[in-house]
């Protein structure tokens, strides 16, 4: 049609000397170009049509949903970076540089206390449990199909789609290669590196702190499904024998946020009928998944009677882990030692498994601890003010010194301290908190 178009638009051009045939020749130039147009703007509006229906099949928040909602996101660009000293970056390597050494902290064994040593100590030891049954074709099968096959393959560059129709032809050796990883404890050292896909959070675009990043890791497909396998098998022995503790609602089959608040208001309330006060923290980890510390989530496993061999896998996962981020010709890896990665299938089963020491800390009778994933709720109730802070001073103590001997640190912007009563009036004391 657009030939056409510039082939009537031409004719009419050429056309000087009959006024008649030159006027002809303009009608059906000016009806080609409106036919045009209109078949441009219907076009346009089956396209779209097209798009919606494809998209709201598959997920409804996806690419309209944020369309709409003006959510789509732009995508991200290297910018400078203020170092830790102050200065500021100077190329993209060095951008890149320190990106990866304040996204992925260092776990450094020379600042450990004894506590740390021995827990480094402990997790060696040979653990005395049965070792769990070997993977079936049917359950490897299940895992792989249960990926999302539109994912972003790894370094490998072997997406969802491929892998099925390579298990498809080959089933009996890839369950041969998982059952001896399980057998041997091994997980693959090409499988435990993950290409690092830097994304800005939202609001952030300006800033020049390298925590503006959030750092998206996309790995192979083989340890994936290796992964999923495992966590999956630590997850059942966990729930079968109802080993972690009942206050985490997050990451847990049939709960949700809504019973962690009527947890709390189960507590709350008789309090508050019987003129009582009640001091609830609401405390964030810093970093959380990030910086979860690898023997304290073995500590967690050893604790929780895991079976020999998935213990003994977990380890192999967690060693000599590699990050490795690419921009043009430019390639920067750096040394894994701490947290899960980003878009990881194992990272909340293995946060509960290490945040489950600190739900059964022995807090006081006047106290309950809840938690939704590495969000901490504590509720501690008193007859005055001052009652209830001396308790929940206790228990921030005990708090505080899990949270040292597991390497983690609580946010202090983001942690907040509300005074919940029925009385009038203003509570005097109310600014102890430590």
């Amino acid at each position: 049609m657009w030939k056409k178009v510039n082939a009537c638009r031409r004719l009419f051009q050429r056309t000087r000397n009959d006024e008649v045939l030159r006027e002809n020749r303009k009608k059906k130039y000016l009806e080609a170009k409106r036919t045009y147009q209109a078949g441009i703007k219907q076009e346009k509006l089956n396209s779209w049509k097209k798009f919606c229906n494809v998209e709201a099949s598959i997920n409804p928040w996806s690419q309209v949903y944020k369309l709409a909602a003006g959510k789509t996101r732009a995508n991200s660009i290297m910018t400078t970076l203020r170092k830790p000293d102050g200065s500021e970056t100077t190329s993209i390597q060095d951008t890149m540089k320190v990106m990866l050494e304040y996204l992925f902290a260092e776990d450094r064994e020379d600042e450990e206390t004894l506590h740390h040593k021995n827990i480094r100590k402990y997790i060696e030891e040979p653990l005395n449990t049965r070792d769990d049954v070997a993977f079936s074709r049917e359950e490897i099968k299940q895992t792989i199909d249960s990926f999302n096959q539109k994912k972003a393959p790894g370094i490998d560059g072997i997406t969802g789609g491929i892998y099925q129709r390579t298990y498809n032809i080959f089933p009996r050796v890839i369950t041969a290669i998982y059952n001896q990883c399980l057998k041997r404890g091994c997980f693959p050292k090409r499988w435990k590196t993950a290409k690092i896909v830097p994304t800005i959070k939202p609001g952030k675009e300006k800033s020049m702190d390298p925590s503006k990043y959030r750092p998206i890791s996309l790995l192979n497909m083989t340890g994936k499904v290796l992964e999923k396998l495992l966590i999956n098998r630590i997850n059942h022995h966990l729930y079968r024998n109802e080993l972690l503790n009942d206050r985490q609602f997050g990451f847990t089959p049939q709960k949700s946020t809504t019973d962690a608040a009527m947890d709390a208001k189960q507590f709350i309330e008789p309090v508050l009928e019987k003129r009582g006060l009640i001091i609830m923290a609401s405390l964030d980890v810093k970093g959380a998944f990030d910086a979860a510390w690898w023997p304290g989530i073995l500590n967690g496993l050893k604790d929780l009677k895991c079976p020999r061999n998935l213990y003994n896998l977990s380890k192999g996962y967690f060693s000599n882990r590699t990050a490795v981020m690419n921009s043009n010709s430019i390639t920067i890896d750096r040394r894994d030692t701490l947290g899960s990665p980003q878009g990881s299938c194992s990272g909340p089963g293995y946060w509960n498994a290490l945040y489950n020491s600190m739900l059964t800390l022995e807090l006081t009778s006047h106290s309950i601890a809840i938690a939704f994933a590495d969000d901490l709720l504590i509720l501690t109730r008193g007859e005055t003010a001052v009652e209830a802070e001396n308790y929940m001073n206790l228990e921030m103590r005990k708090i505080q010194e899990w949270a040292q001997n597991n390497k983690l640190m609580f946010n202090e912007n983001k942690s907040k301290f509300m005074l919940i009563s029925r009385r009038k009036g203003k509570e005097k004391g109310y600014r102890n908190l430590r």
